[in-house]
């Protein structure tokens, strides 16, 4: 059930990340060459907790050579695939669903 809180955090999320302010993490890995942006957030300290859960993600799918930047941007594309030259795109989720 969502709250009134979750709903407006949504909106200031969404009119933040329209804006270019919101907070993303870029993680990229060099085993597969892949770049991955997971947000967006409100504040780095929100995308630095949710980083844990990302990491595990990746090492359990076998990713090597992992680095993480938490920084303020506005990806067009979540997932590049540099290896195959592809730009995925995965569907933008509000940073809180699913996480809290």
């Amino acid at each position: 059930m969502t709250t009134i809180w979750q709903h407006l955090k949504e909106i200031t999320i969404n009119s933040f990340n329209s804006l270019g302010l919101a907070w993303w993490v870029e993680i990229t890995t060099q085993n597969p060459r892949c770049t991955y942006y997971f947000g967006p957030f409100l504040s780095s300290a929100e995308a630095k907790v949710a980083i844990k859960g990302y990491l595990e993600d990746l090492e359990s799918e076998g990713a090597q050579g992992i680095g993480i930047n938490v920084k303020r941007c506005k990806p067009e594309n979540l997932t590049i695939a540099d290896d195959l030259g592809e730009r995925l795109d995965r569907k933008v989720k509000p940073a809180f669903s699913g996480q809290m």
